[in-house]
């Protein structure tokens, strides 16, 4: 009888599908189920590791997805460390970049580095969270102990990252300072001798490297949890603040609620997988029920009601939904709704509605808003020279038109 097939206690077996929901691969599995028996036996918890570095000051829901796996982690009983990368972000992580990131000046870490523990803990239990940065340890490496580092580690090993392996075929530059990054991450395990560390899928070979650290400095490896990658409100690219697809964790409650009500119908289960701390089986439940009739204009607005109570509080999730049914009450809003992908932001009222399809040239655009048939997330245009911002938005034209328009 191998690992995988020796009997599990209920514990051991309710934590395992807690680490499982949601996720993209669990490394190696085997290892996790010895460690969490090993935990309940002894009842020594486990050292669940997230490293996040601050290259930008504010968290968005794609970062939560981590966070609230860490968080179900934590309500199991394990410590939870919450590493902020600000030696790391002075390299700049080169996962998934076909050049080099400018590195980070240490006042602009700094900045950014004060807001992300404050965010994440709108998510983490504050009390019962490690808070650790990696410049304690790294700083004092120092050039002989980076010397002895970089030795426990082979280029042949480091150029097999995929990205690595592009740049270096298409003949763009790598530059040294980059491949000290993995090695940096990877010693993070080491020094905070690590049980399991989380990340996106972006992360895995990085999560790798500090698992055969481990091994390099005589330590039980870490086992690795890779979760996806939160799509944005378009569906399509990533989250992220430059796509400017994404929902901040402290915007306002009325934005928060209109941006979730905005995605698609199918990208809301997505959501919900990964955002909603509801049980599986109920989500389950309430898009078989969508699947029967039942509309999924409901299940949305649970879910961004779910989501503006976590960051904010029920009342303000309660009058998030009045003020957006008041601003739609004139009547619903199309479930087929295209959505349109337009550049060029800002971009003026006419040109946005041609663009997008909604009208077959600007002069019907102008027409359209003289007589005041342009909306856009339910708000008359008046405004015929008016600029339209980066975002995602419900534009109409008339009363039949709709498209739902990510503006970058």
């Amino acid at each position: 009888m191998d690992a995988m097939e020796k009997p599990m206690s209920a514990g051991v077996s309710q934590a395992l599908a807690v680490t499982l929901r949601g996720c993209d691969e669990l490394l190696v599995q085997a290892d996790w189920v010895d460690k969490l028996a090993r935990s309940e036996t002894s009842g020594k918890p486990l050292r669940i590791k997230l490293g996040l570095d601050p290259t930008a000051p504010d968290l968005h829901l794609g970062h939560t997805v981590v966070l609230n796996k860490m968080r179900q982690l934590q309500d199991l009983g394990h410590t939870v460390i919450f590493l902020i990368g600000d030696f790391t972000a002075m390299i700049g992580d080169p996962s998934g970049r076909n050049a080099t990131r400018p590195p980070l000046t240490r006042e602009q870490i700094e900045l950014n580095a004060r807001t992300y523990f404050d965010q994440a803990s709108l998510v983490l239990d504050r009390e019962r969270t490690e808070i650790r940065y990696n410049s304690e340890w790294s700083d004092a490496l120092g050039a002989r102990g980076m010397i002895e580092l970089a030795a426990k580690y082979t280029l042949a090993r480091m150029i097999e990252r995929d990205d690595f392996t592009k740049r270096f075929k298409g003949g763009i530059p790598i530059s040294v300072h980059e491949l000290l990054y993995p090695l940096m991450q990877g010693y993070d395990s080491v020094a905070l001798h690590s049980d399991i560390e989380l990340g996106g899928t972006d992360q895995k070979f990085n999560l790798l490297v500090g698992r055969e650290l481990q091994r390099e400095y005589g330590q039980e490896p870490q086992c690795i949890l890779t979760m996806p990658l939160l799509e944005g409100l378009d569906g399509v690219e990533k989250m992220s603040k430059s796509k400017a697809n994404y929902v901040g964790i402290t915007e306002a409650p009325g934005e928060m609620f209109g941006k979730l009500m905005s995605i698609s119908d199918s990208l809301m289960w997505r959501y919900f997988e990964l955002l909603s701390f509801k049980p599986m089986d109920e989500i389950g439940r309430l898009r078989a029920e969508c699947e029967s009739g039942r509309n999924p204009r409901d299940a949305k607005v649970m879910l961004a009601q779910e989501i503006v109570t976590r960051f904010h509080s029920q009342a303000a999730a309660v009058q998030a939904l009045a003020d957006f049914e008041a601003r739609f009450r004139q009547g619903a809003l199309p479930q087929d709704m295209p959505e349109v992908a337009v550049a060029g932001a800002p971009i003026g009222i006419a040109q946005l509605l041609k663009r997008a399809g909604l009208v077959p040239s600007t002069s019907e655009a102008m027409r359209n808003l003289e007589q005041g048939g342009v909306r856009i997330d339910g708000e008359r245009v008046e405004d015929k020279a008016m600029k339209v911002s980066a975002g995602t938005y419900v534009v109409q034209v008339g009363k039949r038109r709709f498209a739902r328009v990510t503006l970058a």
